[in-house]
């Protein structure tokens, strides 16, 4: 073998090995940004992007692009060129991106158009990479809000009881402070400031006596009455009482029904105020009028029922607090905080559940899932 072609052999030899170590340092680098928890994975995208161009064989003449969700991440200069090397991004199965390579001027032919064969095996680990990173950041935002219900969910428990002790002792002063009052306002002869005055009494003693059933509400050890519910009957007459306050708040009422919807069991007083909180709500949400829609339809075992404004909507951190007692974004003197709350304590009664989703400006929706009621029973 002469001196020439040894020469070029050890010239190849050394070319290759400069494309490994740029290959390997390209992951390495991916490797880092993957450790780095605190990154956001838009963060994570662009860093891995500009790691890309050094690790192909022409860097000069290399862009890199990836794209997350129909969101690109470019790197630096970047600009699409006549051949293109790709591999897809995919979290749990599903395709949610690519990973791009552009030559901006032509190359010689090699293996996959000017593309090493080793090159593919680097695109599609990088693809690979960046789904399992995104896969990490979901599952992090997934635990991270079961920690936050599992929180939340503890502490209405932990009010639901001091509310229910609250409530039970204030219930017997106020029984007998209402009583008094109005065996007084029987009295022959009252000066009329006195019965005034006595009215007054009477009045704030009932409506505290709201307040205190509605914590029990709340608490869940109010007595209910449970049967078999037709929801459509339901809902027609709530909205009979809406069609009131929605006039005057020129709102315009939706109703949209799946046909045949199956029975709910429950105490039909208190879906009815469910509905009616849900509305009144929405209707307050909406100052210079709108759409108030209801929809109730089969969802698997459950029946779905969602209240949809196109009001004022709600920030993230109102959202997190709207099922909380007494926590209210109304005036002074305009609501107790309560309503949701009540709204959130019969719902769970009723074995189902309740989630808010909501942007401000743009409206918010409210999902009530309910079981479906089981088969009657047989003599």
């Amino acid at each position: 073998m002469d001196e020439g072609h040894k020469e070029r052999e050890r010239n190849r030899t050394q070319w290759a090995l400069r494309e490994r170590v740029k290959e390997l340092t390209c992951l390495y680098g991916i490797a880092q940004v993957s450790d780095k928890t605190d990154l956001s994975m838009e963060g994570a995208a662009q860093r891995v992007v500009d790691l890309l161009p050094p690790a192909w064989q022409y860097p000069e003449a290399t862009a890199g692009r990836i794209t997350l969700d129909g969101t690109a991440f470019c790197s630096a200069g970047f600009s699409e060129g006549p051949q293109r090397q790709s591999a897809d991004i995919k979290v749990d199965g599903r395709t949610r991106g690519a990973v791009e390579v552009f030559y901006t001027e032509r190359k010689p032919e090699a293996d996959e158009g000017p593309f090493l064969k080793e090159e593919r095996s680097l695109i599609d680990e990088v693809a690979h990479q960046v789904g399992l990173m995104m896969e990490r950041r979901q599952a992090e935002a997934e635990k991270s809000r079961l920690q936050s219900q599992l929180v939340r969910a503890d502490r209405l428990a932990t009010i639901g009881q001091l509310a229910a002790g609250v409530a039970h002792e204030l219930n017997e002063p106020l029984g007998a402070i209402l009583g008094y009052a109005q065996l007084q306002l029987k009295s022959f002869g009252l000066p009329d400031h006195t019965g005034h005055d006595l009215e007054k009494i009477v009045k704030a003693s009932l409506h505290a006596r709201e307040i205190v059933r509605k914590l029990l509400l709340f608490a869940r050890q109010a007595p209910s009455q449970k049967s078999r519910i037709n929801l459509e009957a339901t809902l027609k007459e709530v909205l009979y009482l809406l069609e009131s306050p929605c006039k005057k708040a020129h709102v315009q009422i939706v109703l949209r029904l799946s046909k045949g919807l199956p029975e709910i069991e429950g105490d039909p007083g208190q879906l009815q105020q469910v509905i009616l909180n849900l509305g009144i709500n929405a209707v307050q949400s909406m100052p210079s009028g709108g759409t108030l829609r209801f929809i109730a339809e089969p969802e698997g075992n459950d029946v779905l029922l969602a209240v949809e404004d196109t009001g004022v909507g709600m920030t993230q951190d109102v959202l997190t607090q709207i099922f909380d007692p007494f926590f209210t974004t109304k005036d002074v003197g305009q609501g107790t905080g309560l309503g949701l709350s009540v709204v959130h304590g019969i719902v769970t009664a009723h074995g189902g559940s309740i989630h808010a989703q909501s942007q401000p400006g743009r409206g918010s929706r409210f999902e009530v899932r309910l079981p479906v009621a089981g088969e009657p029973a047989h003599a």
